[in-house]
C-alpha cells in the first residue's frame, strides 16, 4: 500500500484528499500534519468522517510527522511546499504540491506569478524546478511517471481553461489574440479561513469580478496554450466570485480561423480528448452545470460554435475542489506509481 502523509490536513484541500484517499484501493493514510487544531481528530473537524478517518492531526514536528511516508500531498499556502519539499525528498518521498510553489520551471517563470499575488519573486528551492511537472495529466501524463519524483498541481482556474481550449490551441482552430476567459468560481475557492466577504450576509445574492489586474493562474494558462501552439498565448482572463459552495465554470470564446467549422471543431476536441477519461465533450442541447460534476474528478466541456459571430463557444465545468485540487492530485500520485489513472477517482457524483 502506498503511505500518503498530508501537509496543512486540516484545510478544504486537505479533508478533499482525506476523502479520497479513504476509497483509494492501493493507498493508506499514514499522517495528517497541521499548524492548527493539533491534537485533534479529523473527524472533530469534519463530522462527516467519524468511524472513517479518525486520525488525530499532528505538528510539523511530531515523531510521526517526520516518519518517511511514500508520497507527501501539501495542501499548503505558497511558500511552504518549497521550503520543506527537499526534506521530503531526502527521505524518498514523492512530493505534490497545491501551491505555485512547483508549477513552474525557471525562477524567471516562477517570479512572475510570484509577483501577481505579492509574495517574494525569489525562490527558495530554486534547484528543483527544473525536476517539477506541472500535473495536468490530460497534457503531460507522459512526463507524471514513476522516475520523476515532483509535480506542481495546478490552480483550478487554470485546470478548467486550459483543459476547454487546448484543443482549440494545438489545431489552430481560433485566432490566439481573440481568446476570452470569463470563469465563475464558488467561494470554497478562497479555502477555509475567515474573511469579511465571505460572511454570509456579504456573499448571499452577490456576485463580483476580482484580480482583474492579473489573476495568478492566467501564467499557467498562457504557457500551457502557447506550448501547444507553438507560441505566445494572450488571454483576456477575468474571475468572479459567486454565492454557491463549489464549482468554477469557465465560459471561453475564441474567434474561428479561416475555414474552421463547427464539424471540424467538434471533431478536433472529440480527438484530442479520446484518451482523457475525465474529460467529457457535449453538445450545446446537453443542459449541464457544476452541479453535474460536484463530487468529481470529471470536467463538463460543452463545445459550440456560434456561426453568426463566427466565435468558438465552450462552456467548461469542474468541482474546483476535486479536478480543481485534491482529485487532480490523485491523478498525479497515479500517474507517479504506476497506477492506473482512475483509481480512486472513476465514480459520479451525487444527485440531487
Amino acid at each position: 500500500m502506498i503511505k500518503a502523509k498530508v501537509v496543512g490536513a486540516g484545510g478544504y484541500g486537505g479533508v478533499g484528499i482525506t476523502e479520497l484517499l479513504l476509497g483509494h484501493p492501493e493507498a493508506e493514510l499514514a499522517c495528517l500534519v497541521d499548524v492548527a487544531d493539533i491534537g485533534k481528530a479529523i473527524s472533530d473537524l469534519y463530522p462527516h468522517l467519524k468511524g472513517f478517518c479518525d486520525e488525530v492531526i499532528v505538528s510539523a514536528d511530531d515523531p510521526k510527522a517526520q516518519e518517511p511516508a511514500d508520497v507527501v500531498f501539501f495542501s499548503t499556502p505558497d511558500g511552504v511546499g518549497m521550503t520543506l519539499a527537499q526534506v521530503e525528498l531526502d527521505k524518498g518521498t514523492k512530493v505534490i504540491d497545491y501551491s505555485g510553489d512547483f508549477r513552474f520551471n525557471t525562477p524567471e517563470a516562477y517570479a512572475d506569478y510570484a509577483k501577481r499575488i505579492g509574495l517574494d519573486p525569489v525562490h527558495k528551492a530554486p534547484e528543483l524546478l527544473a525536476e517539477s511537472v506541472y500535473g495536468v495529466p490530460e497534457l503531460h501524463r507522459d512526463e507524471i511517471t514513476p522516475e520523476k519524483r515532483l509535480v506542481g498541481n495546478p490552480g483550478c482556474f487554470a485546470v478548467s481553461t486550459i483543459l476547454g481550449l487546448a484543443p482549440a490551441a494545438e489545431n489552430e482552430l481560433i485566432d490566439l489574440a481573440s481568446i476570452i476567459c470569463d470563469c465563475k468560481t464558488g467561494v470554497s475557492g478562497a479555502g477555509k479561513k475567515p474573511h469579511a466577504v465571505f460572511h454570509y450576509p456579504a456573499r448571499y445574492e452577490q456576485i463580483n469580478a476580482y484580480k482583474l489586474g492579473g489573476h495568478q493562474h492566467v501564467c499557467e494558462v498562457e504557457r500551457e496554450l502557447g506550448l501547444l501552439a507553438g507560441e505566445e498565448v494572450k488571454v483576456t482572463f477575468t474571475t468572479q466570485v459567486v454565492p454557491i459552495s463549489r464549482g468554477i465554470m469557465s465560459c471561453l470564446y475564441g474567434t474561428l480561423s479561416d475555414g474552421v467549422g463547427k464539424e471540424g471543431v467538434i471533431e478536433a476536441y472529440k480527438e484530442f480528448h479520446k484518451d482523457n477519461t475525465f474529460v467529457r465533450i457535449l453538445d450545446a442541447n446537453s443542459g449541464v452545470g457544476t452541479f453535474h460534476v460536484r463530487g468529481t474528478n470529471y470536467c463538463n466541456l460543452i463545445v459550440d460554435v456560434d456561426e453568426r459571430t463566427n466565435r468558438l463557444r465552450v462552456i467548461s465545468h469542474i468541482d474546483n475542489l476535486v479536478k480543481g485540487q485534491a482529485g487532480s492530485a490523485l491523478q498525479n500520485m497515479n500517474l507517479l506509481f504506476g497506477l492506473s489513472e482512475t483509481a480512486g477517482l472513476d465514480r459520479p457524483g451525487q444527485y440531487p
